[in-house]
């Protein structure tokens, strides 16, 4: 299968909709629909518009409870733990964001965990939201355990993605990635499109390297082991023990400072999911001159970019830059989504009741489609 463009405000409407319809209001719906779409607009699809089946899975299953709101448990001028009792990941993380740049704001510097919450998206969305305000944002979170430790068989840490944003020119710094080699969500769209997956991306049940992403899936939904490699890949040798190390840096800064559900137990209750998140917002003018500190921090990052090339190279990008160019592209040419992930928008449009073809005008199933019945 292949993929179909559409333009951002028809993904937006859909989004919103679909949110408004699952009981969320229309502000909420609004922040979980700008998450989403800042994944597919920076070309992370991953977390975009494919993790809508997901979400609907989650509140159809009672792990989400779109009702509940998050709470401060504990609170210092600088910190805060946050119960996010189960509600819309989304919700709670930008909950939790604003009060530490709050926090910031006052302080210099405000940090919060998160103990009950849900998938959140893109860890980068809420470091940015406190670049935005000239301040370093950092976020991270655990999820359910798909990464195997080094010398492991058995998945026991999540992705575990950290994101940090800082203010610079003409691009702010952004960097957001996984701890593991790939996020869960690079899986199902190899799954999707019925590609094996590359070597040094995963094993199987038995700890060996497993190019299969239906087993893969299946054994970290079945906890049968196996799952994702840190960070470095199989060995020590290739560095894996680094990508072991960051997971468990997140996992300190989710769920053992707020004393909430590490990797290992996440997803293994009835009625939730247990994963938690990390936030950091930071002030640059508690080291001195903020406008200084970002002309200074610009400056190397563009002499990072001028820097000489390798051969047969033509640029040096620096973290943030492809995904300004990417936005830029996406929201004048339209967002790419994968025909199967339009299968999964029809029947969510089903079960919700609401009209595909008001959102998706004159789109044609593929043949090999179950939704090729000549009635969307």
């Amino acid at each position: 299968m292949g993929y179909v463009k559409w333009k951002y405000e028809v993904l937006d409407k859909f989004c919103n909709d679909v949110f408004q319809a699952f009981g969320f209001t229309n502000e909420e719906s609004r922040v979980v629909t700008d998450v989403l779409l800042m994944s597919d607009l920076i070309g992370i699809e991953s977390h975009g518009m494919q993790r809508m089946v997901r979400y609907h899975k989650g509140i159809e299953k009672g792990t989400i409870h779109p009702k509940e709101k998050p709470e401060v448990v504990f609170e210092t001028p600088i910190s805060a733990v946050i119960d996010g009792h189960n509600g819309m990941g989304q919700l709670i993380g930008a909950f939790a964001m604003n009060k530490a740049i709050e926090k910031a704001k006052k302080t210099g510097i405000g940090i919060v965990t998160v103990r009950e919450s849900n998938h959140y998206g893109i860890a980068g969305y809420y470091a940015k939201m406190a670049c935005d305000q000239g301040l370093l944002g950092m976020s991270c979170t655990n999820s359910e355990a798909i990464m195997v430790p080094t010398f492991g068989k058995k998945a026991m840490l999540g992705s575990n993605p950290i994101a940090v944003a800082m203010p610079a020119d003409p691009y702010p710094f952004f960097f957001d990635a996984s701890t593991s080699v790939v996020t869960r969500g690079k899986l199902e769209m190899y799954n999707k499109m019925d590609k094996p997956l590359p070597e040094g991306w995963t094993l199987d049940e038995n700890g060996q390297e497993c190019t299969e992403a239906p087993r893969v899936l299946a054994n970290i939904v079945g906890k049968n082991g196996g799952g994702i490699m840190p960070l470095g890949g199989a060995s020590e040798a290739t560095g894996n023990h680094k990508g072991y190390g960051y997971g468990m840096l997140c996992e300190m800064m989710s769920s053992i400072f707020s004393l909430g559900v590490t990797s290992n137990e996440c997803c293994t209750f009835k009625d939730k999911t247990g994963i938690c998140h990390g936030f950091i917002a930071l002030d640059p003018a508690v080291f001195g001159d903020a406008d200084k500190i970002r002309e200074h921090f610009s400056e190397y990052l563009q002499a990072l970019r001028e820097s000489p090339k390798a051969e047969g190279a033509e640029r040096i990008y620096t973290h943030g830059e492809k995904e300004v160019l990417a936005e830029k592209d996406r929201r004048e040419n339209g967002i790419p989504v994968n025909d199967n992930t339009m299968v999964e928008l029809a029947e969510l449009c089903d079960y919700l009741k609401l009209d595909f073809n008001s959102y998706f005008v004159g789109y044609e199933f593929p043949k090999e489609s179950n939704f090729f019945t000549g009635n969307y």
